[in-house]
């Protein structure tokens, strides 16, 4: 062993006095002054020599302190000093017995290498002035630990050797030649240049391509343009602000230097960067290409906007391979993703992120247990490997098998979003035909305008013919002056389009609108029309944002080694399983606004992601509207949902109290929730009565508060003023009630939505009545909403067929996909070096819709015949807690996972175990008394109950007969803290429950994976009553109750080709439409299947054998039983609160 690895704590300003008891007090030491320096060099030696003789003397009576690892810092000053620098160290000085030493930057210059600090571990990298040779001398001289090599890093210096390393590996690059130039003269080189290409040594680059000077330092970088497409160059270069590249007509190449040519890659407009930290580590972020139009991206803080992004399994390996290679632990490069193929296109060397936290963290842990992994045996340090607990998604069960989870399926409503409002008009002008034919309406007879540049032009028509309207005042023009008036306040409200808030519909019509609703005279004329439909409102709300986010976060605990509680917040195993490329996550979310806005805001909560929401939305969210997957067309309704519509609105204008017969004909299905409500509203026509009172007096208010000059310019939720409001809800007074003094029922749920949306953001505003208002609207559309999807069972499975059989295959397919990867990953071993069972991974796949799906796919899995509610006792209570619901609000959730029991045959029905969980949403303003009670998250299932739970398993804390639904506590609201009882721990597991102290007469406990969202995160504090935009609560989300937990792959899969087969008729559209997806997705750039290693059952084993098997806290949120599962999940986002 060298003399400089066993002396003891040599380094300079690590004083004698530094034993092991002072440990917990983090040492981040900095060079020190000369004469110091000076002397502690000269005695070092000296020192050394007596340390020793000393330590033999202790020898006799004890053991001597262990020393500390030391870890120097070697890098200019502007590098060692940086915030990701001092961050990561700051982490890494956690670690027991690490300490730092940051060598100064005179030094590094001045001084000699002798006389630099000592350390065990070398950080060293070069950046602009950095003597490199003196590095390597140092090096050579102290033989330290190097975290990146240092000899490589001359290589890096220079693009051709880079290139050349990476073709050797058999990395992807761009197809590129190098022209080398003598500096004395220039003109002798393989060079040809034309108009529109170059040629060098013989090989032709056509334009678009790229010109790189050799010189690795050197950042300006040309991008030629083919004349088609204008000509001239673009220049990249360094940063400068907000500059990253300038224009320049210039179109011929430089004469002088050498460069590298290179043919231009079309990639979407961002560069994806990769930050290794070692070769099982990478971060990866994606930020606008410099070479779109050179203007930095930056968001509110001033840093250029980075997008996150999701590296595809063989990218994941190029990871690997370029960190070899170049022999750079930290180590980062730029990926270009174009043509479904990723290129290496530039390697920098030791790089670290930027502000991420996250990446803080796992960077300084990575490389602290690299160090002690190095180090510590030579230093007789007690250090073993820390076994992750998240490092393998299995989990125990009480029945003492172990279960792997291996695909989450979550569908989601969209979150809380501000009313959605639409106005029809019949348009005849030639105007509206020219635009109509421009964008291909004639093809399919219907057209949606969504696009800014298309909203601008039909508000330019408004415009102008408002405007002849006023000169004329001719009969031309036959749109409704009014109508006109309102479809241009309404294109013109936000000062700007952003294409996800408003949207036009043109329908062609052969002969003109059919039937004159309630607002249209009878003025008719003959000839083809267009039907006008503008939609606009149903924005996600602030509120509806925090919804969603929080959501994502509380969604992490379901994920293995959600315990940990890992750089300070919950749920992170599956951060860990995410960029330690384990987990492979789709999110899809229909096109409109609200459901991609709440898709993106989820994924920044389940991510942990920072910054504003259209990055992520651009990156993260595939948009699944080609194929009607997650988008209905809900116009084209059909002939069934027509017939239903025709019923309710008969059944609904009796004027008479409901008869037992309208029970029969409105409620065949006895659903309670129904029932209720119908006893709440008696009869149908008096109700509608109230209501409309209700919405006159509402109207009158809002008129009184208008002229109030106090309250005028009020800002209301949101952003809305009174002016609007009070057009909201005259427009719904008007439309309520139609000329014939019948009540259109189609309007009920836009009063629910209304009212729903002003008693929560607007309560403010003090209005009498709205509550009462809010009660009976909710009744009515508690009837009304439902039962558009079906009044039978029947015509429920119907209905809900058209809508999701599309969402149905493609649920079957990830449910299949996940066991048939198996085999395709045996031919990658490069995959199992350093990663445990590395090719295991999670599939995810989330999506976002609207309400129409959500509906629907409940009503498949209720009366598709799933399971026989008379024979199985826990579906039977699963189908009696759902027909108590009585609304799916925003962010309702079903979620269907999938566990893998190793221990089983990979053929035996056993082996894939499902389970269903679903979540009525948002709690509603009031009533939480009669809240439907489900029985927890994850109950035990009833066959297992008489087996004793085995000793190496959580013992079952339930005392009560698991097949009695157990009372629910009731969920916690935002403001109420709920009284958490500990009960005991089991090996370093909390084990937690929470009773409730309205119902636990039978002195059970239930137990909840999310209890509150508003919990979940130690960032947002809920504050009570106190919500954004100063007026407006959010409420949480109720927490997931188990359906079903002991299904068979094979029973879910039958069950899906049996609904998906019945409605046959949409089957061919379906698969054409899935085909479309996956051609898609191919070329998308988070596409990225990576197939698990078959794992044998055996890795349990690889844990070290003196702790249990569950020990590492893995939450019971990931066990999955077909026995009884041991209900002790609490959120884990509460293990801070009671750690000791």
């Amino acid at each position: 062993m060298s003399e400089t690895r066993d002396r003891q704590g040599a380094g300079p300003g690590l004083g004698e006095g530094q034993g092991r008891g002072d440990i917990h007090v983090p040492r981040f030491v900095v060079g020190c002054g000369d004469d110091e320096q000076d002397m502690g060099q000269m005695e070092a030696g000296m020192r050394n020599e007596m340390y020793r003789e000393e330590e033999m003397e202790c020898d006799e009576d004890e053991s001597p302190p262990e020393r500390q690892i030391v870890v120097g810092i070697c890098a200019m000053m502007k590098k060692s000093k940086s915030k990701p620098m001092t961050e990561i160290l700051e982490r890494l000085c956690k670690f027991d017995y690490i300490s730092m030493v940051i060598f100064p930057e005179e030094v590094i210059l001045e001084e000699p290498v002798e006389k630099w600090p000592l350390c065990d571990c070398l950080i060293s990298f070069h950046s602009k002035g950095f003597p490199l040779d003196k590095a390597v001398e140092y090096a050579k001289l102290r033989n330290p630990l190097l975290i990146n090599d240092l000899n490589m890093q001359y290589f890096i210096q220079d693009r051709r050797e880079v290139y050349r390393i990476l073709q050797e590996e058999g990395i992807d690059l761009p197809r590129y030649a190098v022209l080398n130039r003598d500096p004395d003269n220039p003109e002798e080189c393989n060079l040809v240049e034309a108009e529109d290409h170059v040629e060098v040594n013989g090989e032709v680059f056509p334009k678009p391509f790229v010109e790189k000077p050799v010189c690795a330092e050197d950042h300006n970088v040309y991008i030629y343009y083919p004349t088609s497409a204008g000509g001239g160059s673009q220049r990249l270069f360094r940063k400068i602000g907000s500059r990253s590249s300038v224009y320049s007509p210039e179109s011929s190449v430089r004469k002088t230097g050498s460069y590298i040519y290179e043919e231009f890659m079309p990639t979407d407009g961002t560069d994806v960067k990769v930050y290794t930290v070692g070769p099982d580590y990478a971060h990866a972020e994606a930020r606008k290409s410099p070479a779109l139009d050179g203007k930095v991206e930056r968001d509110s803080e001033g840093k250029e906007i980075r997008y996150p992004v999701m590296l595809t399994a063989m990218e994941k390996l190029v990871a690997r391979k370029v960190c070899l290679a170049f022999k750079q632990t930290v180590c980062g490069f730029d990926l270009l993703r174009a043509n479904g193929h990723s290129y290496v296109c530039d390697v920098n060397g030791f790089s670290f992120v930027k502000n991420s936290m996250k990446y803080y963290d796992d960077c300084a842990k990575v490389l602290g247990n690299m160090v002690m992994r190095e180090l510590a045996p030579q230093f007789h340090i007690p250090w073993s490997i820390p076994m992750e607990a998240e490092d393998i998604p299995i989990v125990p069960t009480t029945s003492g098998t172990m279960m792997e989870l291996r695909c989450v399926i979550a569908i989601i409503r969209h979150g809380d979003r501000t009313p959605k409002q639409k106005m029809k008009m019949e348009v005849r002008h030639p105007l509206f035909f020219e635009l109509f034919e421009k964008y291909g309406g004639y093809k399919s007879g219907k057209l949606k305008l969504k696009k800014p540049k298309q909203l601008q032009e039909v508000l330019d028509i408004a415009r102008l013919l408002l405007v002849e309207l006023v000169e004329h005042n001719d009969c031309e023009i036959e749109e409704k002056k009014s109508k006109l008036e309102q479809l241009k306040t309404v294109l013109e409200m936000y000062g700007h389009f952003s294409g996800i808030n408003r949207k036009v519909q043109l329908t062609y019509l052969r002969n003109g609108q059919p039937k004159a609703s309630s607002e249209e005279e009878d003025s008719k004329k003959d000839g083809p029309s267009l039907l006008l439909v503008l939609k606009w409102g149903g924005e996600l709300t602030p509120a509806g944002r925090v919804q969603a986010e929080e959501l994502g976060r509380a969604f992490r605990c379901m994920y293995p080694g959600g315990q940990g509680d890992y750089a300070g917040f919950p749920g992170c195993g599956l951060l860990r399983l995410h960029s330690t490329y384990r987990h492979d996550l789709k999110i899809y979310a229909s096109d409109e606004g609200r459901v991609q806005m709440t898709a993106a805001a989820f994924a920044k909560g389940l991510l942990a992601l920072e910054g504003e929401l259209t990055p992520i939305l651009v990156q993260m969210v595939k948009s699944a509207n080609m194929n009607g997957l997650l988008d209905s067309d809900s116009d084209s309704l059909t002939d069934c949902q027509q017939k239903v519509k025709a019923r309710l609105h008969e059944i609904m204008q009796k004027g008479q109290e409901f008869t037992q017969d309208d029970y029969q004909k409105l409620a065949p299905t006895g659903s309670p929730s129904l029932v209720n409500s119908m006893k709440v509203i008696q009869d149908p026509v008096k109700t509608c009565d109230k209501v409309y009172a209700l919405i006159q007096s509402l109207n009158s208010q809002i008129r009184k508060r208008l002229e109030d000059p106090k309250s005028a310019d009020l800002q209301l939720y949101h952003s809305e003023t009174l002016e609007l409001m009070l057009q909201r809800w005259s427009k719904l007074e008007r439309d309520f009630r139609m000329k014939n003094g019948r009540y259109d029922i189609s309007k009920i749920p836009d009063i629910y939505d209304c009212i729903k949306y002003d008693s929560q953001h607007n309560a403010s505003l003090g209005l009498e009545d709205t509550l009462e208002l809010f009660r009976l609207s909710r009744a009515l559309a508690d009837i009304v909403i439902p039962q558009e999807y079906g009044i039978t069972k029947d015509e429920k499975l119907d209905i809900a067929q058209a809508y999701c059989v599309p969402l149905m295959k493609k649920i079957q397919l990830d449910l299949q996909r996940t066991h048939e990867d198996e085999a395709v990953n045996k031919l990658h071993p490069l995959y199992s070096r350093g990663v445990m069972s590395p090719g295991r991974h999670v599939r995810t796949r989330l999506y976002f819709t609207s309400e129409s799906h959500v509906h629907s796919l409940l009503s498949v899995f209720r009366y598709g015949g799933l399971l026989d509610d008379e024979k199985d006792q826990q579906w039977k209570q699963a189908m009696d807690y759902l027909s108590a619901v009585n609304e799916l609000n925003y962010m309702t959730q079903i979620v269907i996972m999938l566990y893998e029991d190793n221990n089983k045959e990979p053929s035996s029905e056993e082996r894939f175990h499902v389970e269903l969980h679903f979540s009525p949403g948002v709690k509603g303003c009031e009533d939480e008394e009669n809240v439907p009670l489900g029985f927890g998250f994850r109950p035990a299932s009833s066959e297992n109950q008489d087996k004793k739970p085995n000793q190496g398993s959580l013992e079952d804390l339930s005392q009560d007969q698991p097949d009695q639904a157990l009372p629910l506590s009731e969920p916690i609201n935002i403001q109420r803290r709920s009284p958490m009882i500990r009960n005991r721990k089991t090996g370093s597991m909390e084990v937690l429950s929470e009773t409730s102290p309205t119902q636990s007469s039978k002195g059970c406990t239930s137990h909840r994976l999310f209890p509150s969202c508003s919990r979940q995160s130690p960032e947002i504090k809920p504050a009570s009553g106190l919500g954004f935009e100063g007026c407006s609560m959010v409420p949480s989300i109720y927490p997931l109750e188990t359906l079903h937990n002991s299904l068979s792959l094979k029973q879910v899969d039958e069950f899906l080709n049996t609904v998906c087969a019945s409605s046959s008729e949409a089957h061919a559209k379906t698969m054409k439409a899935l085909s479309s997806l996956f051609d898609s997705q191919s070329q998308s750039s988070l596409y990225s299947p990576q197939p698990p290693l078959s794992s044998s059952g055996s890795e349990a084993s690889l844990r070290p054998t003196s702790q249990p098997l569950w020990h590492g806290s893995i939450p019971s949120s990931a066990v999955s039983s077909a026995g009884p599962s041991s209900p002790i999940t609490e959120s884990s986002g509460l293990n801070f609160s009671f750690s000791e």
